[in-house]
């Protein structure tokens, strides 16, 4: 999924705010790791994205701890007290299997890179491996604690705590609205896939179905796309991508619900998801 910037209100205006992901100037572009100075004492180590099959995308199998935690440590915008912002590439898994390089599993390395000693990073948000965006992070237990109960309760009486925008293959129509839908997981071929379920029962939702919700609203429109501002009110992995495909809109870089979108004579419809495996979004 491509680049997505988050936004928080504020009296009278949308300010960004956790979660932004490539700033207007750097869309497509998930790390500014590239293009931040280097410290003293490193500029003849090879720049490991130059590594990346293309700015923004990160490819965790071309690096190790030392070098992802460079990367990382370069993408850092904030840092403040015990809380640490940084901006995450389009690619890498926050968690993962034990040996798997991940944002977790990187995280000693990059509190002695940001001088923290012994006062390791936990995760207090972050955005999944396909999308890039601002992972929060807190050297101190106590304020992760407050943060997290802060987002769970948010949750749970339904209320944003974040907004995202994305590009749509489509313009939505309406222009506004809210997108209701119980999902669930299938596992196919090794990958997890968010499903639709039109009428779950009592028992499906005991079985691991969630009923979803999220608002969207068109910011502006051309050349057949629109950007698109989303508000999440549940949580559900690829929750956004699964509800703008179901507006017959799936987002620019969604390479896995996209093919559920197909096109006759110019009219576009659902294909069954059950049956519809994901594929290259194309251009």
């Amino acid at each position: 999924m491509g680049s997505w910037r988050v936004w928080r209100w504020v009296p009278g205006a949308w300010r960004p705010g956790l979660g932004v992901g490539a700033r207007p100037r750097d869309a497509g572009f998930g790390t500014e790791a590239g293009r931040r100075p280097q410290p003293q004492g490193s500029r003849k180590r090879k720049n490991p994205v130059e590594d990346q099959p293309f700015p923004g995308l990160l490819r965790t199998e071309n690096l190790g701890p030392e070098l992802l935690a460079d990367v990382l440590r370069a993408a850092v915008v904030d840092q403040k007290g015990p809380l640490v912002t940084l901006n995450k590439p389009q690619g890498l898994p926050v968690t993962g299997r034990p040996g798997e390089l991940t944002l977790l599993s990187v995280l000693p390395q990059l509190s002695r890179a940001l001088g923290l000693g012994h006062q390791e990073l936990q995760v207090v948000r972050a955005p999944g491996k396909e999308a890039s965006g601002l992972v929060l992070l807190s050297s101190c237990p106590q304020t992760a604690s407050h943060l997290q109960k802060f987002f769970i309760h948010s949750r749970r009486t339904r209320r944003p705590t974040a907004t995202y925008c994305a590009i749509t293959d489509g313009i939505p129509e309406p222009s506004e609205g809210t997108v209701h839908m119980a999902l669930k997981l299938e596992r196919r071929d090794g990958v997890d896939l968010a499903v639709p379920m039109t009428s779950p029962s009592r028992k499906d939702i005991l079985g691991g179905v969630k009923r979803t919700l999220s608002h969207f609203h068109v910011m502006a429109t051309g050349c057949g796309c629109a950007l698109v501002q989303l508000q999440p009110l549940t949580v559900f992995p690829s929750q956004l991508q699964v509800h703008m495909a179901l507006q017959l809109c799936p987002m620019l870089g969604d390479h896995t619900y996209a093919a559920r979108v197909g096109t006759v004579l110019g009219q576009r419809f659902l294909w069954p998801a059950e049956t519809t495996e994901p594929r290259t979004q194309l251009s």
